[in-house]
């Protein structure tokens, strides 16, 4: 696995076509291995844009901390 950090959200379309943020949480092991827990938040969008948004007023996300892949 690389060591490069990974932006701690994720902003993907569904099946439906709705796009969903999913929070991801880096830790190290013991060995300073890189362990990632991913969590899927409830809410549905209908734009990239909005789900931006919605995570920069309610889960303190910056510019720079969002992937799309």
């Amino acid at each position: 696995m690389s060591r490069i950090p990974l932006r701690p959200f994720l902003i993907a379309k569904d099946a439906e076509g709705a796009f969903r943020i999913t929070v991801r949480e880096t830790r190290l092991n013991s060995q300073r291995y890189p362990i990632v827990t991913s969590t899927l938040q409830p809410e549905t969008f209908k734009t990239a844009t909005a789900a931006r948004a919605h995570a920069k007023a309610h889960l303190g996300a910056e510019a720079g901390q969002f992937a799309s892949q």
